[in-house]
């Protein structure tokens, strides 16, 4: 018998867990590689509570990444019968969580991540977690999807909601382009072995055999702290899109490393880019992400009988 755990980020369920979510998310050394200790993290936290705040209020007071997920986990059990979830970095919901999937039947656990495309970072990040927090005779039994970045089933479900969209709009392809923003990462992740931007191009490429009229760029949004991040950025082909999208008149941004929508498209994508996009006089358009979709749970179900899969400890960055 197999059972099935879905992880995810993870994102407040209302505006009073937005200070343990960020404390959570900054103190996690496989997100933040610093030598600082975890409590200089707790403060800026605490200092980045009320404006993240701010945002998370301006898209309803919460993020839609919890109820999805869970939505998605309901619909997957009416298929494969013991299924359950793991939110990162929501701490309120960890005892809960850990004591389900210790409770779960078989001889293997197949975690299923909420990411298409595989980063230490995040990942990574949870499968050290469960590795951590589980006794290891359950954690034993735990094999991973480690990515689906190009798996047909998860290209298809994206050309068809591209499709889609196009086709709702009544926009001519010749006169549209396609911006994938993914979530950057530091360009120092990259020194460890990371394969989060290859597999981000290889996804974009896939994606667009579908589109031979349309034109296609990848980016790299949600940059914070110091350092330098994956480029280009989203918000600099933003602001010179007028420099590479010729004489299109339509962009639409896609959420390529986003299953489900939340802060980084609901708030970063509209309110910040978007408008950027609007004021050089192109036409901007957001693709909602698979976010509880009847087909995207079923796209799991296709990766989930056609994968391979790898034990935890290949998915932990040795060099943290």
């Amino acid at each position: 018998m197999t059972s099935y755990l879905l992880v995810n980020f993870g994102g407040p369920r209302s505006l009073s867990e937005i200070e343990p979510f960020l404390s959570a998310l900054l103190t996690d050394r496989d997100v933040v590689e610093s030598i600082l200790p975890r409590w200089f993290f707790r403060k800026i936290a605490k200092w980045r509570a009320k404006s993240v705040g701010e945002q998370y209020a301006s898209i309803g007071g919460s993020s839609p990444i919890y109820g999805d997920t869970e939505a998605v986990a309901a619909g997957l059990r009416k298929e494969l019968g013991n299924v359950v979830t793991f939110h990162r970095y929501l701490p309120a919901t960890h005892d809960e969580s850990l004591a389900a999937i210790e409770q779960l039947a078989g001889d293997k656990i197949v975690v299923f991540p909420m990411f298409p495309q595989f980063t230490y970072s995040v990942t990574g990040s949870i499968a050290r977690f469960l590795q951590d927090h589980l006794s290891p005779e359950t954690a034993g039994r735990c094999v991973w999807v480690k990515s689906y970045s190009t798996h047909p089933a998860f290209v298809v479900l994206m050309q068809q909601m591209i499709r889609e969209f196009i086709e709702q709009n009544q926009l001519k392809p010749s006169e549209t382009a396609l911006l994938f923003s993914a979530h950057g990462l530091p360009q120092k992740a990259l020194r460890r072995g990371d394969e989060y931007d290859r597999q981000c191009e290889e996804t974009v490429a896939r994606v667009m055999e579908g589109f031979p009229e349309v034109l296609g760029r990848l980016a790299y949004q949600s940059k914070f702290g110091l350092g330098r991040w994956l480029e280009p950025s989203t918000q600099e082909l933003c602001r010179s899109v007028e420099q590479w999208i010729g004489a299109r008149k339509n962009l639409i941004f896609v959420p390529i490393s986003f299953t489900s929508d939340h802060l980084e498209t609901l708030h970063e994508i509209e309110r910040e880019y978007m408008p950027l996009v609007a004021e050089k006089g192109v036409k901007a358009f957001r693709l909602s992400a698979f976010n509880r979709r009847s087909d995207w749970i079923e796209t799991i179900q296709k990766i989930l009988l056609d994968c391979s899969f790898v034990i935890t400890s290949t998915l932990v960055a040795k060099n943290r």
